[in-house]
Protein backbone atom coordinates (compact mmCIF):
# COMPACT_ATOMS: atom_id res chain seq x y z
CA UNK A 1 0.00 0.00 0.00
CA UNK A 2 1.36 3.43 -0.97
CA UNK A 3 2.00 5.94 1.76
CA UNK A 4 -0.08 9.16 1.48
CA UNK A 5 3.01 11.23 0.65
CA UNK A 6 4.08 8.86 -2.11
CA UNK A 7 0.56 8.78 -3.58
CA UNK A 8 0.44 12.58 -3.57
CA UNK A 9 3.78 12.73 -5.41
CA UNK A 10 2.58 10.40 -8.16
CA UNK A 11 -0.65 12.35 -8.59
CA UNK A 12 1.26 15.60 -8.75
CA UNK A 13 3.55 14.29 -11.50
CA UNK A 14 0.57 13.09 -13.51
CA UNK A 15 -1.26 16.41 -13.16
CA UNK A 16 1.87 18.31 -14.16
CA UNK A 17 2.25 16.18 -17.29
CA UNK A 18 -1.35 16.89 -18.26
CA UNK A 19 -0.94 20.59 -17.54
CA UNK A 20 2.05 20.99 -19.89
CA UNK A 21 0.35 18.88 -22.54
CA UNK A 22 3.04 16.16 -22.58
CA UNK A 23 2.41 12.46 -21.95
CA UNK A 24 4.45 10.72 -19.27
CA UNK A 25 6.19 8.56 -21.88
CA UNK A 26 7.38 11.50 -24.00
CA UNK A 27 10.98 11.07 -22.91
CA UNK A 28 11.10 7.38 -23.85
CA UNK A 29 13.62 6.63 -26.61
CA UNK A 30 12.60 5.90 -30.17
CA UNK A 31 13.49 2.30 -30.93
CA UNK A 32 15.11 1.52 -34.29
CA UNK A 33 15.91 -2.07 -35.22
CA UNK A 34 19.20 -3.06 -36.86
CA UNK A 35 18.75 -6.50 -38.43
CA UNK A 36 21.37 -8.56 -40.19
CA UNK A 37 23.92 -11.35 -39.84
CA UNK A 38 25.69 -10.82 -36.53
CA UNK A 39 26.75 -14.45 -36.45
CA UNK A 40 27.77 -16.96 -39.10
CA UNK A 41 29.91 -16.58 -42.21
CA UNK A 42 28.44 -13.18 -43.10
CA UNK A 43 28.88 -11.59 -39.67
CA UNK A 44 31.38 -9.06 -41.02
CA UNK A 45 28.52 -7.43 -42.95
CA UNK A 46 26.35 -7.36 -39.84
CA UNK A 47 29.20 -5.62 -38.05
CA UNK A 48 29.26 -2.98 -40.78
CA UNK A 49 25.52 -2.37 -40.42
CA UNK A 50 25.77 -2.09 -36.65
CA UNK A 51 28.81 0.19 -36.65
CA UNK A 52 27.20 2.57 -39.11
CA UNK A 53 23.88 2.76 -37.29
CA UNK A 54 25.59 2.99 -33.90
CA UNK A 55 27.67 6.00 -34.92
CA UNK A 56 24.70 7.67 -36.59
CA UNK A 57 22.59 7.21 -33.45
CA UNK A 58 25.39 8.60 -31.27
CA UNK A 59 25.71 11.66 -33.50
CA UNK A 60 21.96 12.25 -33.62
CA UNK A 61 21.60 11.88 -29.86
CA UNK A 62 24.52 14.23 -29.23
CA UNK A 63 22.71 16.81 -31.37
CA UNK A 64 19.52 16.57 -29.33
CA UNK A 65 17.92 13.41 -30.70
CA UNK A 66 14.80 13.28 -32.87
CA UNK A 67 11.46 14.75 -31.84
CA UNK A 68 13.09 15.59 -28.53
CA UNK A 69 13.81 11.92 -27.85
CA UNK A 70 16.92 9.78 -28.09
CA UNK A 71 17.42 6.99 -30.59
CA UNK A 72 17.81 3.49 -29.12
CA UNK A 73 19.07 0.73 -31.40
CA UNK A 74 17.82 -2.84 -31.06
CA UNK A 75 19.94 -5.60 -32.60
CA UNK A 76 18.37 -8.53 -34.45
CA UNK A 77 20.64 -11.37 -35.59
CA UNK A 78 19.21 -13.27 -38.57
CA UNK A 79 22.49 -15.07 -39.50
CA UNK A 80 21.34 -14.66 -43.14
CA UNK A 81 18.79 -17.43 -42.54
CA UNK A 82 15.26 -16.72 -43.90
CA UNK A 83 13.35 -18.43 -41.07
CA UNK A 84 15.49 -16.73 -38.44
CA UNK A 85 14.97 -13.41 -40.23
CA UNK A 86 11.20 -13.82 -40.00
CA UNK A 87 11.51 -14.53 -36.28
CA UNK A 88 13.70 -11.45 -35.84
CA UNK A 89 11.19 -9.30 -37.72
CA UNK A 90 8.33 -10.54 -35.53
CA UNK A 91 10.29 -9.77 -32.38
CA UNK A 92 11.25 -6.29 -33.54
CA UNK A 93 7.63 -5.53 -34.41
CA UNK A 94 5.68 -7.25 -31.63
CA UNK A 95 8.00 -7.21 -28.62
CA UNK A 96 10.43 -4.36 -29.19
CA UNK A 97 7.87 -2.06 -30.85
CA UNK A 98 10.51 -0.62 -33.18
CA UNK A 99 9.44 2.38 -35.23
CA UNK A 100 11.69 1.48 -38.18
CA UNK A 101 14.24 -1.15 -39.15
CA UNK A 102 17.67 -0.81 -40.75
CA UNK A 103 18.17 -4.11 -42.56
CA UNK A 104 18.22 -6.86 -43.38
CA UNK A 105 21.38 -7.67 -45.38
CA UNK A 106 20.99 -10.93 -47.31
CA UNK A 107 18.14 -10.67 -49.82
CA UNK A 108 16.92 -14.14 -48.88
CA UNK A 109 16.38 -12.80 -45.35
CA UNK A 110 15.08 -9.37 -46.32
CA UNK A 111 12.30 -10.68 -48.55
CA UNK A 112 10.38 -12.73 -45.92
CA UNK A 113 11.13 -10.23 -43.15
CA UNK A 114 9.85 -7.33 -45.23
CA UNK A 115 6.45 -8.98 -45.53
CA UNK A 116 6.15 -8.83 -41.74
CA UNK A 117 7.22 -5.19 -41.56
CA UNK A 118 4.85 -4.23 -44.37
CA UNK A 119 1.91 -5.99 -42.71
CA UNK A 120 2.67 -4.15 -39.47
CA UNK A 121 3.12 -0.80 -41.21
CA UNK A 122 6.75 -0.51 -40.06
CA UNK A 123 9.29 1.35 -42.18
CA UNK A 124 12.18 -0.87 -43.36
CA UNK A 125 15.20 0.39 -45.30
CA UNK A 126 17.81 -2.17 -46.29
CA UNK A 127 21.36 -0.86 -46.71
CA UNK A 128 22.53 -3.89 -48.69
CA UNK A 129 19.85 -6.20 -50.15
CA UNK A 130 20.13 -5.94 -53.91
CA UNK A 131 17.73 -8.56 -55.29
CA UNK A 132 15.03 -6.80 -57.37
CA UNK A 133 12.22 -8.74 -55.62
CA UNK A 134 12.76 -6.68 -52.46
CA UNK A 135 11.09 -3.66 -54.04
CA UNK A 136 9.32 -5.13 -57.09
CA UNK A 137 6.44 -6.19 -54.81
CA UNK A 138 5.79 -2.48 -54.21
CA UNK A 139 5.30 -2.86 -50.47
CA UNK A 140 4.62 0.71 -49.33
CA UNK A 141 6.96 0.84 -46.32
CA UNK A 142 9.93 -1.03 -47.87
CA UNK A 143 12.96 0.87 -49.24
CA UNK A 144 16.63 0.32 -49.94
CA UNK A 145 19.75 2.47 -49.66
CA UNK A 146 21.64 0.51 -52.32
CA UNK A 147 21.29 -0.44 -55.96
CA UNK A 148 19.83 -3.60 -57.51
CA UNK A 149 21.32 -6.76 -58.97
CA UNK A 150 19.88 -6.01 -62.39
CA UNK A 151 22.00 -2.84 -62.28
CA UNK A 152 25.27 -4.25 -60.97
CA UNK A 153 24.91 -7.39 -63.13
CA UNK A 154 24.90 -5.15 -66.20
CA UNK A 155 28.02 -3.34 -65.02
CA UNK A 156 29.73 -6.68 -64.44
CA UNK A 157 28.84 -8.11 -67.84
CA UNK A 158 29.86 -4.95 -69.68
CA UNK A 159 33.22 -4.97 -67.91
CA UNK A 160 33.88 -8.65 -68.65
CA UNK A 161 33.07 -8.30 -72.34
CA UNK A 162 34.20 -4.78 -73.16
CA UNK A 163 37.17 -4.28 -70.82
CA UNK A 164 38.50 -7.78 -70.23
CA UNK A 165 37.60 -8.91 -73.77
CA UNK A 166 36.58 -12.31 -72.39
CA UNK A 167 34.94 -14.67 -74.88
CA UNK A 168 34.48 -17.84 -72.83
CA UNK A 169 32.70 -16.75 -69.65
CA UNK A 170 31.65 -19.16 -66.92
CA UNK A 171 28.83 -18.01 -64.63
CA UNK A 172 28.62 -19.46 -61.12
CA UNK A 173 26.34 -18.73 -58.16
CA UNK A 174 25.79 -19.89 -54.58
CA UNK A 175 22.11 -20.82 -55.03
CA UNK A 176 20.94 -18.02 -52.72
CA UNK A 177 18.35 -15.41 -53.66
CA UNK A 178 21.11 -12.83 -53.87
CA UNK A 179 23.80 -14.92 -55.55
CA UNK A 180 21.68 -16.56 -58.20
CA UNK A 181 19.78 -13.34 -58.85
CA UNK A 182 23.04 -11.49 -59.46
CA UNK A 183 24.42 -14.27 -61.67
CA UNK A 184 21.21 -14.37 -63.70
CA UNK A 185 21.27 -10.60 -64.19
CA UNK A 186 24.84 -10.83 -65.41
CA UNK A 187 23.97 -13.77 -67.69
CA UNK A 188 21.02 -11.87 -69.18
CA UNK A 189 23.23 -8.92 -70.03
CA UNK A 190 25.86 -11.27 -71.44
CA UNK A 191 23.27 -12.67 -73.82
CA UNK A 192 22.21 -9.19 -74.91
CA UNK A 193 25.85 -8.53 -75.80
CA UNK A 194 25.81 -11.50 -78.12
CA UNK A 195 27.59 -14.02 -75.89
CA UNK A 196 26.55 -17.30 -74.30
CA UNK A 197 28.18 -18.58 -71.13
CA UNK A 198 30.34 -21.69 -71.51
CA UNK A 199 29.21 -22.92 -68.11
CA UNK A 200 26.42 -22.08 -65.65
CA UNK A 201 26.47 -23.86 -62.32
CA UNK A 202 25.59 -23.44 -58.66
CA UNK A 203 27.63 -24.34 -55.62
CA UNK A 204 26.48 -24.79 -52.04
CA UNK A 205 27.10 -22.24 -49.30
CA UNK A 206 29.43 -23.55 -46.64
CA UNK A 207 31.44 -25.72 -49.03
CA UNK A 208 35.19 -25.21 -49.07
CA UNK A 209 36.44 -27.78 -51.59
CA UNK A 210 35.85 -26.52 -55.12
CA UNK A 211 38.62 -28.45 -56.84
CA UNK A 212 36.22 -30.55 -58.90
CA UNK A 213 34.42 -27.38 -59.98
CA UNK A 214 37.73 -25.75 -60.92
CA UNK A 215 38.60 -28.81 -63.02
CA UNK A 216 35.33 -28.31 -64.92
CA UNK A 217 36.14 -24.62 -65.41
CA UNK A 218 39.49 -25.57 -66.89
CA UNK A 219 37.83 -28.14 -69.12
CA UNK A 220 35.42 -25.46 -70.38
CA UNK A 221 38.45 -23.25 -71.14
CA UNK A 222 36.84 -20.33 -69.31
CA UNK A 223 38.78 -17.11 -69.77
CA UNK A 224 36.70 -15.31 -67.10
CA UNK A 225 34.66 -16.59 -64.17
CA UNK A 226 31.73 -14.59 -62.81
CA UNK A 227 30.51 -15.56 -59.34
CA UNK A 228 27.29 -14.46 -57.69
CA UNK A 229 27.76 -14.96 -53.97
CA UNK A 230 29.70 -14.02 -50.84
CA UNK A 231 33.33 -13.90 -49.74
CA UNK A 232 33.08 -17.10 -47.69
CA UNK A 233 32.88 -19.13 -50.91
CA UNK A 234 34.61 -16.72 -53.30
CA UNK A 235 37.83 -16.88 -51.27
CA UNK A 236 38.36 -20.66 -51.39
CA UNK A 237 37.17 -20.72 -55.00
CA UNK A 238 39.74 -18.24 -56.28
CA UNK A 239 42.51 -19.83 -54.20
CA UNK A 240 41.83 -23.25 -55.70
CA UNK A 241 41.65 -21.74 -59.18
CA UNK A 242 45.14 -20.33 -58.71
CA UNK A 243 46.47 -23.50 -57.09
CA UNK A 244 45.38 -25.43 -60.18
CA UNK A 245 47.16 -22.94 -62.41
CA UNK A 246 44.02 -21.22 -63.65
CA UNK A 247 44.75 -17.56 -64.38
CA UNK A 248 41.29 -16.47 -65.58
CA UNK A 249 40.03 -13.45 -63.61
CA UNK A 250 37.29 -13.88 -61.03
CA UNK A 251 34.57 -11.21 -61.14
CA UNK A 252 31.86 -10.84 -58.52
CA UNK A 253 29.50 -8.36 -56.88
CA UNK A 254 29.08 -6.51 -53.61
CA UNK A 255 28.93 -9.78 -51.64
CA UNK A 256 32.73 -9.87 -51.58
CA UNK A 257 33.20 -6.18 -50.77
CA UNK A 258 35.03 -6.75 -47.51
CA UNK A 259 38.63 -7.34 -46.53
CA UNK A 260 37.43 -10.60 -44.99
CA UNK A 261 37.77 -11.93 -48.57
CA UNK A 262 41.55 -11.90 -48.10
CA UNK A 263 41.26 -14.12 -45.02
CA UNK A 264 38.85 -16.55 -46.65
CA UNK A 265 41.13 -16.80 -49.70
CA UNK A 266 44.19 -17.57 -47.59
CA UNK A 267 46.19 -14.42 -48.24
CA UNK A 268 46.59 -11.34 -50.45
CA UNK A 269 48.34 -13.15 -53.28
CA UNK A 270 45.20 -15.16 -54.06
CA UNK A 271 42.88 -12.15 -54.39
CA UNK A 272 45.27 -10.21 -56.63
CA UNK A 273 43.35 -9.34 -59.80
CA UNK A 274 39.88 -10.22 -58.47
CA UNK A 275 37.21 -7.73 -59.60
CA UNK A 276 33.94 -6.73 -57.91
CA UNK A 277 31.10 -4.26 -58.36
CA UNK A 278 30.06 -1.86 -55.63
CA UNK A 279 28.80 1.69 -55.35
CA UNK A 280 31.26 4.55 -55.69
CA UNK A 281 33.22 4.46 -52.43
CA UNK A 282 31.29 6.73 -50.01
CA UNK A 283 34.44 7.23 -47.92
CA UNK A 284 35.69 9.58 -50.64
CA UNK A 285 32.59 11.79 -50.74
CA UNK A 286 32.79 15.27 -49.17
CA UNK A 287 29.46 14.76 -47.37
CA UNK A 288 30.89 12.01 -45.19
CA UNK A 289 34.41 13.30 -44.61
CA UNK A 290 33.96 14.22 -40.95
CA UNK A 291 32.12 11.01 -40.12
CA UNK A 292 34.87 8.94 -41.74
CA UNK A 293 37.41 10.81 -39.60
CA UNK A 294 35.40 9.94 -36.50
CA UNK A 295 35.34 6.26 -37.36
CA UNK A 296 39.06 6.19 -38.03
CA UNK A 297 39.83 8.12 -34.85
CA UNK A 298 38.01 5.33 -33.00
CA UNK A 299 40.11 2.70 -34.73
CA UNK A 300 37.50 1.45 -37.19
CA UNK A 301 37.69 1.60 -40.98
CA UNK A 302 34.16 2.26 -42.31
CA UNK A 303 34.37 0.01 -45.37
CA UNK A 304 31.59 -1.73 -47.24
CA UNK A 305 28.11 -1.01 -45.96
CA UNK A 306 29.08 0.98 -42.87
CA UNK A 307 28.22 4.37 -44.34
CA UNK A 308 25.18 2.90 -46.10
CA UNK A 309 23.83 2.02 -42.67
CA UNK A 310 24.73 5.46 -41.29
CA UNK A 311 22.89 7.08 -44.19
CA UNK A 312 19.89 4.82 -43.63
CA UNK A 313 19.44 6.05 -40.07
CA UNK A 314 19.80 9.62 -41.36
CA UNK A 315 16.91 8.95 -43.76
CA UNK A 316 14.76 7.49 -40.99
CA UNK A 317 15.52 10.45 -38.71
CA UNK A 318 14.72 12.96 -41.46
CA UNK A 319 11.33 11.34 -42.05
CA UNK A 320 10.56 11.25 -38.32
CA UNK A 321 11.46 14.90 -37.90
CA UNK A 322 9.62 16.08 -41.01
CA UNK A 323 6.39 14.21 -40.32
CA UNK A 324 6.45 14.55 -36.52
CA UNK A 325 5.07 11.01 -36.61
CA UNK A 326 6.09 7.49 -35.65
CA UNK A 327 3.71 5.86 -38.13
CA UNK A 328 5.44 3.86 -40.84
CA UNK A 329 3.04 4.74 -43.63
CA UNK A 330 3.50 8.46 -43.02
CA UNK A 331 7.28 8.09 -42.88
CA UNK A 332 7.25 6.11 -46.13
CA UNK A 333 4.98 8.58 -47.88
CA UNK A 334 7.34 11.41 -46.96
CA UNK A 335 10.41 9.52 -48.20
CA UNK A 336 8.73 8.77 -51.52
CA UNK A 337 8.35 12.48 -52.12
CA UNK A 338 11.50 14.00 -50.63
CA UNK A 339 15.27 13.76 -50.86
CA UNK A 340 17.51 13.38 -47.82
CA UNK A 341 21.01 14.74 -47.33
CA UNK A 342 23.23 11.95 -46.05
CA UNK A 343 26.91 11.06 -45.61
CA UNK A 344 26.59 9.54 -49.09
CA UNK A 345 25.16 12.68 -50.63
CA UNK A 346 21.57 13.46 -51.51
CA UNK A 347 19.32 10.40 -51.76
CA UNK A 348 15.80 10.09 -53.13
CA UNK A 349 13.52 7.18 -53.96
CA UNK A 350 11.07 6.16 -56.67
CA UNK A 351 7.58 4.76 -56.19
CA UNK A 352 8.95 1.24 -55.57
CA UNK A 353 11.36 2.33 -52.85
CA UNK A 354 14.47 2.08 -55.04
CA UNK A 355 17.06 4.83 -55.21
CA UNK A 356 16.52 7.26 -58.05
CA UNK A 357 20.23 7.02 -58.93
CA UNK A 358 22.49 3.96 -58.65
CA UNK A 359 26.28 4.37 -58.91
CA UNK A 360 27.83 0.92 -59.38
CA UNK A 361 31.47 0.89 -60.45
CA UNK A 362 34.17 -1.79 -60.73
CA UNK A 363 36.92 -2.39 -58.18
CA UNK A 364 40.06 -4.51 -58.35
CA UNK A 365 41.98 -6.25 -55.56
CA UNK A 366 45.79 -6.06 -55.50
CA UNK A 367 48.55 -8.29 -54.13
CA UNK A 368 48.53 -6.38 -50.83
CA UNK A 369 44.96 -7.36 -50.10
CA UNK A 370 43.53 -3.90 -50.83
CA UNK A 371 41.05 -2.77 -53.43
CA UNK A 372 40.61 0.36 -55.50
CA UNK A 373 38.25 1.59 -58.17
CA UNK A 374 39.16 0.64 -61.74
CA UNK A 375 39.78 3.72 -63.90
Amino acid sequence: MLKPGRLFSLLAVGLLALWVGQPLWAAEPIKIGVAGPFSGSDASFGEQLWRGAEQAAADLNAAGGVLGRTIQLVKGDDACEPKQAAAVASRLVDLEKTVAVIGHFCSSSTIPASEIYADAGVLMITPGSTNPTVTERKLPTIFRMCGRDDQQGVVGADFVVKRLNARRVAVLHDKTTYGQGLADAMKGRLHSLGQTEVMYEGLTRGEKDFNALVTKLKGAQADAVYFGGYHSEAGPLVRQMREQGMTAPLISGDGIFSEVLVVSAGGPSFVNGVYMTFGADPRHLPAGREVVKTFRANGYEPEGYTLYSYATLQAVAAALQATQSLEGDKLAQWLHGHSVETVMGSKSWDAKGDLQVSDYVMYQWDDKGKYKEVD
